[in-house]
């Protein structure tokens, strides 16, 4: 026969197992379940996360800008009652980069510039007010500050002026290559007004609307000339991608157009490919008659 199963008990004598049995000890009841969180609470805290991380993400990584703006027509489409572009613009880039022309920055306005791109008569109701700052936090009203949106035409040292024989703007004597230009129905480039040189001091911008008849720009704002220039330390961002509507979405074009009428011909820049290519038939020559020799000077 078997041996019985002997069980082990503690020194009172007790069996563990029966200690360790759900509901053991005389009337004890099972632990009720938590309550869950009414759906108000929870939405309200859903919605608390959603707008402060909102702030954060507009105020240190990107943020979502409406053009209500006309002068940066084609490339931007905003006019009074229009169904405005809203874009997402970059505000981590300049802390890795330099600014280059071509590029389309968002930028506040320097004391002597008049004239807003954005900002909109602000309400006296402060309860307007108040939805207008969270509709603009997420690119649904304009912001209510000085800011502006235009490309970077010319940098610090550079010196622009308008314009050649064919109403062409000038960088360092140079005309401009620019595709993005607008002209609105009427206009032509015949219309761009003249201005005389303006050399861009260091750390400042010339920046241009690309609606070129209906822009207010560093040509006109602070009187022109070195007023009009804008501190690179003014700039926000760069305007990356046009995210509404739908039917625009696309990124934003940052020609250079200095490099395009500035460069030099193509048959210049197969130049250093050439040289080289015709250095490496003698290198390869002589590493092979080496290589010869040694190989004879090792055998026995």
């Amino acid at each position: 026969m078997a041996d019985p199963v002997h069980r082990s008990t503690d020194e009172d004598g007790q069996d563990p197992a029966a200690e360790s049995t759900p509901d053991a000890a005389a009337g004890s009841k099972p632990a009720e379940g938590k309550k869950k969180p009414p759906l108000w609470r929870e939405l309200l805290v859903l919605g608390a996360t959603a707008l402060v991380l909102t702030v954060l993400i507009q105020t240190f990584l990107a943020r979502v800008y409406v053009i209500p703006s006309q002068s940066m027509e084609e490339t931007l489409h905003g006019c009074p009652g229009c169904n405005n572009d809203r874009v997402l613009v970059d505000k981590l880039v300049y802390d890795f980069t330099d600014i280059e022309p071509g590029e389309v920055v968002v930028f506040r306005g320097p004391e002597s510039w008049g004239q807003n791109d954005f900002t909109t008569e602000e309400s006296a109701n402060p309860v307007v007010r108040g939805l207008h700052s969270v509709a603009s936090l997420v690119g649904l009203a304009p912001p209510n500050e000085r800011d502006f949106v235009k490309r970077v035409i010319a940098v610090g040292g550079q010196t622009v002026e308008c314009c050649d024989d064919q109403h062409r703007v000038k960088v360092d004597g140079k005309p401009l290559d620019e595709p993005y230009v607008y002209w609105q129905p009427g206009t032509s480039p015949e219309n761009h007004e003249p201005f005389a040189p303006v050399e861009v001091p260091e750390g400042q911008l010339w920046v241009m609307g690309d609606n070129r008849t209906n822009s207010t720009d560093s040509r006109k704002q602070g009187g022109g000339g070195l007023a009009g220039t804008v501190p690179e330390d003014n700039v926000i961002g760069k305007a990356r991608v046009i995210v509404l509507p739908p039917s625009r979405w696309q990124g934003i074009g940052d020609h250079n157009a200095q490099a395009a009428a500035i460069g030099a011909p193509a048959w210049q820049s197969a130049v250093p490919a050439g040289a080289g290519l015709a250095a490496a038939w003698p290198l390869l020559f002589f590493t092979r008659k080496v290589r010869r020799r040694l190989t004879r000077a090792t055998q026995p």
